[in-house]
């Protein structure tokens, strides 16, 4: 049903690199590159992750309540991403787990104050 999700930046430059490097981890290559907004994902028959600079040229703000949920294919995959995130620069909001019955994830922040997270359903 989800498309793509897209998150604001006030640093294209950076925010690439930042995800360049995390979504990497993941198999995951940028799809559609513009000056203002990159796509990373598998593939366009999966969803994916956008970074933009706001249309309405004001800038990026962090929604209150808004989460982007990465799918890992482990455990495993999600410390890998967490940790990634982590070096990259990014904040921890909250270290991989399990978090309920058969959900196991790992919450943080990109460099804009994004917040993500990457879980493994199993």
């Amino acid at each position: 049903m989800v498309g793509y999700v897209t998150v604001g930046t006030k640093d294209l430059t950076r925010a690439s690199a930042f995800y360049d490097a995390l979504l990497g981890t993941m198999g995951a290559k940028r799809l559609m590159e513009f000056e203002t907004f990159i796509l990373w994902g598998r593939s366009f028959e999966e969803a994916g992750l956008a970074v933009c600079l706001p249309y309405d040229k004001q800038p990026a703000t962090v929604g209150n309540g808004v989460m982007v949920a990465l799918r890992a294919d482990s455990k495993e995959a999600v410390e890998v991403l967490h940790r990634k995130a982590l070096a990259l620069g990014g904040t921890d909001e909250g270290a991989p787990g399990p978090r309920g019955d058969g959900f196991y994830a790992g919450y943080f922040r990109d460099l804009d104050g994004n917040k993500l997270n990457a879980f493994f359903l199993g």
